[in-house]
């Protein structure tokens, strides 16, 4: 093996088309560290936020900057012969760029504790598309509001990244789910599992959606004041969980006038949550849906349509072909 490789990287930040291929060191495995050659990687509002100058951007230590944060593909290397992944596994997980070089590469060099076998059902494309987005809707729909059965649970843009996990999780665990999306993806929202699609075109969601328990909102208020609105379906105590970074700076204080409990939530990667997760997606609980697959050159694309959005489910890039 040589010491280099392919990548998409920025020289600096800003708009999609800073992203370029390039050839680039392979990351050093150290201490725990596990080496998986990249099949697909999954692409996330946080690369694109990165790559313009906001997210996690202040963390880019120099340049070029590898990004992307989901990833699926083979092991290479492994800290020790008895490791419970070997080479030659198939797995899935979260890289974090830009502490380390991210997915977005031939290679990714990972901590053991944030990758896992991937799901038997899935190929590479799907499973690249799972790690940030199903992680992110389980935190939230699980971890902080523990949603359970017979709650009533309204979810925030359901036909995306992680709303359509949400969406699914919810309805797992119980929950009467209403959603919101545009009128192309209602029917695709209700095969989900919600009982309750609201077109945000053509109906103000706080005039019908009802008394809600939990609210996951996935838009803040950087869009048509959703995060402000959502307060006035919260029953008296209920919880509003706001994922996008920096979407509504005045979230906890609007809550806690209107009685209503508040938190933001970071996606925290997970090999332990990762392995239920497969469980759920081998056992047909919880499904994937991607929108498009690019080949990793088409990078800037890819961060203009997530930017734009309308993706219905995930975006990832091709980074190798798949082994025979």
């Amino acid at each position: 093996m040589t010491d280099a490789m392919h990548a998409l990287v920025i020289d600096r930040t800003g708009g999609p088309d800073e992203l370029r291929l390039a050839e680039v060191p392979r990351p050093i495995r150290v201490s725990d560290e596990v080496v998986v050659r990249v099949i697909a990687a999954g692409v996330n509002p946080i690369d694109a936020k990165t790559r313009a100058g906001r997210g996690v951007s202040a963390a880019i230590g120099a340049y070029p900057a590898v990004l992307g944060n989901d990833f699926a593909g083979i092991v290479e290397t492994v800290p020790y012969a008895g490791h419970p992944l070997q080479p030659g596994d198939r797995v899935y997980g979260a890289a974090r760029p830009p502490r380390t070089p991210g997915a977005y590469a031939e290679f990714v060099t990972v901590s053991s504790m944030s990758v896992a076998p991937m799901p038997a059902s899935l190929g590479f494309v799907e499973a690249a598309a799972l790690p940030i987005a199903a992680l992110t809707a389980w935190g939230a729909v699980v971890d902080v509001a523990r949603v359970h059965d017979g709650q009533r649970v309204l979810v925030h843009a359901g036909a995306g990244g992680v709303g359509h996990l949400a969406v699914q999780l919810a309805a797992y665990f119980g929950a009467h789910v209403t959603a919101t999306c545009g009128p192309a993806n209602v029917g695709f929202v209700e095969g989900l599992g919600a009982r309750r699609v609201i077109d945000y075109r053509s109906e103000r969601f706080e005039l019908v959606a009802g008394e809600q328990d939990v609210v996951i909102d996935l838009i803040g208020n950087v869009k048509d004041d959703t995060g402000t609105r959502s307060l006035e379906v919260l029953r008296k105590g209920g919880l509003i969980v706001n994922v996008p970074t920096g979407s509504w700076p005045g979230m906890a204080d609007e809550a806690a006038a209107r009685g209503i409990r508040s938190t933001g939530y970071s996606c925290s990667p997970d090999a332990r949550t990762l392995t239920v997760l497969t469980r759920l997606v081998d056992d047909g609980a919880l499904r994937v849906h991607v929108d498009r697959e690019l080949p990793l050159a088409d990078g800037a694309e890819a961060h203009r349509l997530v930017e734009g959005g309308h993706v219905r489910g995930k975006v990832v890039l091709r980074v190798a072909p798949d082994p025979e």
